[in-house]
C-alpha cells in the first residue's frame, strides 16, 4: 500500500505543478487526454480484470461490451465538444478531405469483407482517432495543447509502469514462451511499454530542444526538474521493455529536433524536409548494397528475423487476398483465416507487425496509396507552418517521420494506438476559428497556405486611421 499511495501522490504533484504553466489548454482536453490514456495502456475491461477471453476467432470478433460502450461515449463526449466550437468546418474539411476519402474507402470496404457487421463496428470505433485529433486542433492554442496532453499522458504512464514492474509483478510483467520475463507495465505486452516511453520521449525531446523566441518563455526550475524526472523514468523503463523499435524511433525524433536547432536549418527551414527524404532514401538504397541492415540489428542485438516478424511477414503474404483493394477494413486477421493464421504462426496475434503490408492485407494498393497520399499533404503543410509556427511545425513533422519509421516493424495505420493518433495530428490542420474576440493571444496557424491570426477587424483599424490628423 505505501508503494501506491506515494506513486499516487506523486502523479499528483507532478498534475499541481502542471496547474502553473502558462497557456493550460481547456477542459475539454480531459478527453482526448482519455482516450490516449487507454489506448496507450490497456481497455477498461482489462483494467476491471473483467476481459474476455479470446481463445478463438470469434471471441476476438466480439469483443468487449464494456469497451464498446467507453470508447462510444468518449466518442460522443468528442463530437459534442466539436459541436460546440466556432470553427471553419467547411474549410476544415476541405483540407482534410484525403482523411475523409480514405475513412469512406473504408466504410465501403463493407461491400467486399466477410463480415460486413464486424467491420462496421470496428469503423465506428475507429472514428474516435479524427475526433480527438479535431478536439486538439480545435484549441484556442492547439500545438500548446498537444504537448499538454503529451505532459499529462506520461505524468500517468510512466509512475504507473514504474509502480507496476517493481511492486506488482503480476500486473507490470508477462512471459515468453521459454519462461523468460517481459516487461509490460500498465500495457500488455512490451512493446506497449515502448511506446509509452516514445511517446513521452518525443514530448521531452520537444520541450528540450525547440526553438525558443523573444516572445516564449524559458523554462522554470520547476519545468527542467520535472522534465529530469520523466526522463529518468522513460530511460529506465525503455530498457527494462526491451523495445529496439522504440529506441530506434526515440533516436530519430531527437535528431529531427536536433536538425531543427542547426543554423543551416534555421536560415531555410524547409531544407529540413530535403534533408530527411534524401537521408530516408540514402538510407534504403546503402541497406540494398552494403547490408547495413544486418549490421544496425547486431548492434541492437536483434537477429536477422526481427524477432520472427520475417517469418509472420513470408506466411501472411501466402494468403490470397486482392492486391487492389484487399480483403476490407480491418478484416484481414478474422474469421477461419485467423484461426489458420494462428496455427501456422504458432501463436495468438493480430498484426502483420508492418504497418505498410497491414495496409495491403486490409485495403490493398488503394490503402496504402490512401496513407501515402496523406502523408505527403502532410508534409506540405508542415513546410508551409515552418515559416509560421516553427516549433508546432517541428512537433508535426516529428509525428509523421517516427510514424512512418515505426511501421518498419509495427502495424499502427489503424485502430486504436497512440501513434496513429500522432501521424494525424502531424498530418491535420488547425481549422480556422469562425469567431475571435479582439482580446486573444496572437497566434498564427496555416489553413489552405493564408496565415490565420487574432487581430482586431479591419474596419476598426480603417476607422482609427480616418481619425488621424497630419501633424
Amino acid at each position: 500500500m505505501v508503494p501506491t499511495f506515494l506513486c499516487l501522490l506523486f502523479i499528483g504533484f507532478l498534475f499541481w505543478t502542471d496547474r502553473k504553466r502558462p497557456g493550460r489548454p481547456s477542459g475539454a482536453t480531459w478527453v482526448p487526454l482519455a482516450w490516449m490514456f487507454i489506448a496507450g495502456s490497456r481497455f477498461v475491461s482489462a483494467w476491471l480484470n473483467l476481459s474476455p477471453s479470446f481463445g478463438s476467432a470469434s471471441d476476438l470478433a466480439d469483443g468487449s461490451p464494456i469497451d464498446r460502450a467507453v470508447f462510444f461515449g468518449l466518442i460522443i463526449a468528442g463530437l459534442v465538444i466539436l459541436a460546440r466550437r466556432k470553427a471553419d468546418w467547411r474549410n476544415a474539411l476541405f483540407s482534410s478531405k484525403w482523411v475523409l476519402l480514405y475513412y469512406l474507402y473504408c466504410l465501403a470496404s463493407m461491400a467486399w469483407a466477410e463480415d460486413p457487421a464486424v467491420l462496421a463496428k470496428r469503423w465506428v470505433k475507429e472514428l474516435g482517432n479524427p475526433v480527438m485529433v479535431f478536439v486538439l486542433l480545435t484549441e484556442r492554442r492547439p500545438y500548446e495543447a498537444i504537448g499538454a496532453v503529451l505532459r499529462r499522458l506520461s505524468f500517468l504512464l510512466l509512475p504507473l509502469s514504474v509502480l507496476f514492474i517493481k511492486y506488482f509483478p503480476a500486473l507490470g510483467r508477462a512471459y515468453h514462451w521459454d519462461g523468460s520475463p517481459m516487461y509490460t507495465g500498465v500495457g500488455t505486452q512490451k512493446n506497449d511499454l515502448g511506446l509509452m516511453c516514445l511517446v513521452a520521449g518525443i514530448y521531452v525531446a520537444w520541450e528540450l530542444l525547440k526553438r525558443r523566441g523573444k516572445t516564449d518563455p524559458a523554462l522554470t526550475r520547476q519545468d527542467k526538474a520535472v522534465l529530469l524526472i520523466l526522463t529518468a523514468m522513460l530511460a529506465w523503463l525503455l530498457h527494462m521493455s526491451d523495445s529496439q523499435t522504440s529506441f530506434v524511433c526515440l533516436v530519430t525524433a531527437a535528431f529531427v529536433f536536433l536538425l531543427g536547432r542547426t543554423r543551416f536549418v534555421e536560415r531555410r527551414p524547409s531544407r529540413i524536409i530535403g534533408i530527411l527524404g534524401f537521408a530516408g532514401f540514402a538510407a534504403w538504397i546503402f541497406n540494398d548494397v552494403s547490408g547495413m541492415k544486418e549490421a544496425l540489428l547486431n548492434f541492437l542485438g536483434r537477429d536477422p528475423t526481427l524477432t520472427n516478424r520475417t517469418d509472420i511477414w513470408r506466411i501472411v503474404q501466402e494468403f490470397k487476398v486482392n492486391p487492389i483493394v484487399g480483403v476490407g477494413f480491418m478484416s484481414f486477421w478474422s474469421g477461419d483465416r485467423l484461426e489458420e493464421l494462428w496455427r501456422r504462426i504458432g501463436g495468438q496475434i493480430n498484426q502483420a507487425h508492418n504497418g505498410y503490408l497491414e495496409q495491403y492485407l486490409n485495403l490493398g494498393y488503394i490503402g496504402v496509396g490512401f496513407i501515402l497520399i496523406i502523408v505527403l499533404t502532410g508534409i506540405l503543410g508542415v513546410r508551409r507552418q515552418l515559416y509560421l509556427n516553427y516549433n508546432a511545425a517541428m512537433l508535426r513533422l516529428c509525428f509523421i517521420v517516427v510514424a512512418l519509421l515505426y511501421n518498419n516493424t509495427e502495424a499502427s495505420f489503424y485502430g486504436i494506438n497512440n501513434m496513429w493518433t500522432l501521424l494525424l495530428l502531424g498530418c491535420l490542420e488547425a481549422p480556422r476559428q469562425m469567431h475571435v474576440t479582439a482580446d486573444a493571444p496572437l497566434e498564427q496557424s496555416v489553413m489552405r497556405g493564408r496565415v490565420l491570426a487574432s487581430r482586431p477587424p479591419l474596419r476598426e483599424k480603417v476607422r482609427g486611421a480616418r481619425t488621424r490628423r497630419p501633424l
